[in-house]
């Protein structure tokens, strides 16, 4: 299984950033998908989640209305749209599944918001 995250970058408050996970070694189209974050000093927290054909999605309440998550199945990729994005969304995101009993991660990709 792997999950690889890319996307990230420098930011300007209220600046829109788009994030991708490939993904592969698994059936993509049968596994839910979660977006989650860390800042520093902070604990790993849930962004954002969606079932496995895309008709349900979670978000935490920090960012909604702002990011968007959806997949593309027959690409096995999920994307995570983030817009009017603050300060206070500086974070590695990582792109998370459970596949067999077994927890992934990917490698994160770095989100900076400054000005």
């Amino acid at each position: 299984v792997q999950l690889v995250e890319s996307g990230g970058g420098l930011v300007e408050p209220g600046g829109s950033l788009r994030l991708s996970c490939a993904a592969s070694g698994f059936s993509f189209s049968r596994c839910a998908m979660s977006w989650y974050r860390q800042a520093p000093g902070k604990e790993r927290e849930l962004v954002a989640s969606i079932n496995w054909v895309g008709t349900s999605r979670k978000y935490a309440d920090s960012v909604k209305g702002r990011f968007t998550i959806y997949r593309v199945n027959n690409k096995n990729t999920m994307y995570l749209q983030m817009n009017s994005l603050k300060s206070e969304d500086t974070a590695v995101y990582y792109c998370n599944t459970t596949w067999l009993t077994t927890i992934y991660w990917g490698q994160g990709t770095q989100v900076t918001v400054s000005s």
